[in-house]
């Protein structure tokens, strides 16, 4: 009885097979590249960096960014972009200490996070039934929501002392802090919409073509509310972590966060024009700005370099988005 071998795969098949697997997944291996090498630089200058109390630290500062990077992926995805949720952080912080005050900590952890839902809602509102650009409703909400927030607060912090609410920022669990949990579950739930479900599809569509997806039977507008809706929540569950982290809020709270969050998301491959995005991207690239930060701060930069570094950074990741990026894309077609 003769026996039979599979043939070996020709080169050109595997050596194409790879090309493909590099073009489709380019932003999340350029940041994760990117990640690598700044884990070797902060290791070699300071034998602080690789220590487990400060990498459990970094995980935890990182949290409310990759939680509300995630949700940012999918406005940026679908063509549009939240503005607000640097307010929103600050308003849900103060929000959760004034109604923690009177009022039962899981009724005031519940309000806390409608108030969030309700003005990323009214942000959808505008931008898909009045139609109204994303970039200016949101604006608009930046200046509001904070000007509220300072508002109900007359710009002072107030303390939280609950022992339901603090252990959200503070707990642990197997070493971790509670907040590093809820982003981790937050990129898991967030990676399999985004890609196993028809409403992640439709939000791909919504950005690369959303004239037939209309013309396919779907409410364009329903998605565009959708995903700005994502965001405000994202962001009152930010500002509660903050918050309780704190132990107290302050309306000052998450103060050019948003500039932190949409550098994430682009840095980790989403194209700011729409049509595609990697929540796994947004999510290495939150971490690596968090990297960047205590990378500077153990370094003893000055604090004020931190900022400007992001805002660098940020230039960077848009010229290589829009040019590095979608040249690779542009071979693949």
């Amino acid at each position: 009885m003769s026996t039979q071998t599979a043939a070996p795969a020709p080169t050109g098949n595997r050596k194409g097979a790879r090309q493909d697997y590099v073009t489709r997944n380019f932003g999340v291996l350029s940041i994760l590249a990117v990640l690598a090498v700044l884990f070797v630089f902060f290791s070699l200058q300071t034998d602080v960096f690789l220590t487990t109390n400060n990498l459990v630290n970094v995980a935890r500062q990182v949290a409310p960014t990759v939680i509300v990077a995630v949700a940012m992926t999918f406005v940026i995805t679908t063509g549009s972009i939240d503005l607000s949720v640097g307010s929103i952080v600050g308003l849900t912080a103060a929000a959760l200490a004034i109604f923690a005050e009177s009022r039962n900590p899981l009724i005031a952890l519940a309000l806390t996070l409608v108030l969030g839902l309700g003005i990323g809602m009214i942000n959808g509102a505008l931008t898909a039934y009045g139609q109204l650009q994303s970039f200016i409703v949101t604006l608009a909400a930046l200046t509001a929501v904070r000007g509220l927030a300072l508002l109900i607060t007359d710009g002072y912090s107030t303390p939280i002392t609950s022992e339901w609410l603090l252990p959200i920022g503070n707990g642990k669990l197997a070493g971790l802090y509670a907040p590093t949990w809820i982003a981790v579950a937050t990129v898991a739930l967030g990676w399999y919409a985004f890609n196993h479900t028809r409403f992640g599809r439709y939000v791909v569509a919504t950005g690369s073509n959303a004239e037939s997806l209309r013309r396919a039977g779907v409410d364009v507008r329903r998605i565009q509310l959708a995903v700005l809706t994502l965001t405000g929540l994202a962001a009152a569950l930010a500002g509660v972590i903050t918050a309780s982290r704190l132990a107290s809020g302050s309306a000052n709270s998450g103060t050019l966060f948003e500039l932190e969050v949409i550098t994430a998301v682009v840095l980790g491959g989403t194209a700011l024009m729409g049509g595609k995005g990697s929540i796994i991207g947004s999510a290495i690239g939150a971490v690596t700005l968090g990297v960047i930060s205590n990378g500077l701060v153990l370094l003893r930069v000055d604090v004020y370099w931190v900022p400007i570094t992001q805002g660098l950074i940020l230039i960077v990741a848009i010229l290589l988005n829009a040019k590095l990026f979608g040249r690779v894309s542009g071979q693949k077609g």
